[in-house]
């Protein structure tokens, strides 16, 4: 049977819900929600075919089949896609970069409940708490409930039963303080209920109330003249007062708030969760999505909070977010801050998921060296506002000396990295005197003049070390080549960084801290320094010339003999008559020692 997609919309309701595309086989290749299902899915099969991206295209012609869930609000939405997405891992939705099972808490479902760390979650009645960005985050906080609370580490069945049939014995726990003894009864099973009660609330972040009851049980000890009792009770307090203030307190009003903030480039995009409980954040993680289709931000982030909030159990009713997001749920409250606590809330998870993403991204760009490459060559095509990536680039620059010795040098860059053995120098012939503009028009010409007869490929970029009148001759040397339209150019003004377009009398100014800039100055610094080496090397020789030459009866075929020979004119002065006879005539010989006993003048 033929899927036709026009009957196959229609057959949706304008109702929230997620939809499901199958494939020919019948495989899910992608999960999606909607608050209008029909408009949603009937957007896959424009007449027009005016997609975000060609992935999208591919997609609509693999579908075959639609199935949908009706959901009665977008948060349900937003949950039962994510368990869809994870269950049954379409190919074409996004990729969440979760390779590992985060550490938990859990407090067993059991007599005397053990509690200790886990990355299983099993569904046996038991409490879990977490999970925790890192092992060590986990254990700190058990180390501080160890402080705390003496419980029992054993994994003995300890039903009243067993405890007073008499089956267990005390051990070395116990004789060192990190038990009370329930194995053998010298702990009342309600006296270990509270224990773990005022863990639970420690857990979830209620260190108030726990402080709280602290402070009145140590009254109590007090006025019962139980000093020892009420010195045990006070270091506790101490202990949780001091993980107190280590948690990021941010106001004491905010109380079970979840808080989002996202940054993405043209593959990845990375979610940060912070959980706040009564004033303090009290979980944290950042996860790793992979773009499939060109998600949105929008799109990326409700996937994520979906993900999150499942992950974590949360119930908060109001979510702190970056930006607006299309959603209408009346169980939920969706803030954007603009000042107070919550803005300082959401700046402090800007800066988690920034320093998470530079991370992750200098460690993967060490294992792959070709992806900096192209995310480096990505951010240039962006920020140029290029059609291709710039992956040949050619920069032009000038030298002279008071007008005299004028040359010209060209850098290539491939991969925005240095390809020296393509570098060129170029000595101006056509133009007489110090005409910069005149000297760069010429030696673009004779430039891609060269390729253009070679058939050689021309670059994806040039790059002229100059401002509006410079990059005007380089303009006008491609127009008279008829290249124009083919060669992006660009001028770059050394003192404020500007970049001129030809045409655009506005420069652009560039991020100084973007790599685009930096591989531009680094690109103009070696024009620069290849040209000036060429250039003094070029005024050296001439120079030197210019001084033997003045001696009378030296002429410039015996001058280059000379140069050629003893390669300077310091060591033509400390030669001996016999040696300057083998390279000139005796007469001119003579004359050379003349002017060397003479001082050189």
């Amino acid at each position: 049977m033929s899927f036709e997609p026009k009957k196959a919309v229609q057959k949706l309701p304008r109702k929230p819900g997620v939809y499901q595309f199958f494939d020919e086989e019948g495989i899910v290749i992608y999960v999606g929600k909607a608050k209008n299902l029909r408009n949603r899915v009937s957007s896959y099969f424009k007449s027009d075919r005016s997609y975000e991206s060609s992935k999208t295209r591919v997609l609509a012609g693999k579908i075959r089949d639609i199935k949908f869930t009706l959901v009665d609000t977008e948060i349900d939405a937003w949950l039962l896609e994510n368990n869809l997405i994870k269950k049954f891992k379409p190919r074409y939705n996004v990729l969440l970069k979760d390779d590992k099972t985060y550490p938990s808490l859990v407090i067993r479902n059991e007599p005397f409940p053990r509690i200790f760390g886990t990355r299983n979650i099993i569904p046996d009645g038991s409490k879990y708490f977490g999970p925790y960005a890192s092992v060590t985050m986990m254990r700190t906080m058990m180390d501080m409930i160890k402080s705390l609370y003496p419980l029992r580490t054993c994994n003995l069945p300890l039903t009243r039963e067993n405890i007073e049939a008499g089956k267990f014995k005390i051990c070395l726990e116990y004789q060192i303080g990190n038990c009370k003894g329930p194995c053998e009864g010298l702990q009342a099973e309600e006296d270990y209920a509270q224990n773990i009660e005022e863990i639970r609330e420690i857990l979830r972040g209620n260190t108030g109330g726990v402080l709280n009851k602290l402070r009145e049980r140590i009254k109590e000890a007090s006025a019962s003249l139980d000093f020892e009792q009420a010195h045990r009770l006070k270091e506790k307090l101490d202990i949780l007062q001091n993980y107190q203030s280590k948690s990021a307190v941010v106001s004491a009003v905010i109380h079970n708030v979840d808080v989002f903030s996202i940054a993405s480039d043209e593959k990845y995009a990375f979610v940060n969760y912070l959980k706040v409980a009564r004033g303090m954040v009290v979980q944290t993680q950042t996860i790793e999505l992979k773009k499939k289709l060109g998600e949105s931000d929008a799109e990326l982030l409700s996937l994520a909070i979906g993900e999150f909030r499942n992950r974590f159990e949360s119930d908060a009713r109001e979510i702190v977010v970056p930006f607006e997001l299309e959603v209408e749920d009346p169980s939920v409250k969706f803030t954007v801050p603009r000042a107070g606590d919550k803005k300082k809330l959401l700046e402090l998870s800007v800066k988690n998921v920034l320093f998470f993403r530079k991370s992750r991204l200098e460690q993967y760009e060490k294992l792959n060296p070709g992806v900096k490459t192209e995310r480096i060559l990505s951010q240039m095509k962006t920020d140029l506002r290029l059609t291709a990536l710039p992956r040949h680039i050619e920069c032009f620059d000038n030298s002279n000396f008071q007008g005299k010795y004028p040359v010209s040098a060209m850098v290539v860059f491939r991969e925005a990295k240095p390809a020296k053995k393509d570098y060129r120098h170029f000595n101006i012939k056509t133009v007489e005197g110090p005409d910069d503009f005149a000297s760069m028009k010429e030696v673009v010409h004779r430039r891609y003049r060269r390729l253009l007869e070679e058939g050689s490929s021309l670059p994806d970029l040039v790059v002229i070390d100059g401002g509006k009148g410079q990059l005007s001759a380089a303009q006008s040397a491609l127009k008279l080549l008829g290249i124009q339209k083919e060669i992006p150019i660009i001028g770059i003004a050394k003192r404020l960084e500007e970049i001129y377009y030809p045409g655009d009398s506005l420069p652009l100014y560039i991020d100084k801290r973007s790599e685009t800039l930096k591989v531009l100055q680094q690109m103009r610094d070696e024009a620069h320094r290849f040209g000036i080496t060429f250039h003094r090397k070029k005024r050296d020789k001439g120079t030197l010339k210019t001084e033997l030459e003045m001696i009378s009866g030296i002429g410039p075929r015996a001058t280059e003999k000379l140069l050629r020979h003893f390669r300077s004119v310091k060591k033509i002065k400390e030669a001996s008559l016999e040696e300057l006879k083998e390279v000139v005539p005796a007469k001119q010989a003579a004359k050379l020692i003349d002017w060397i006993r003479e001082g050189g003048n």
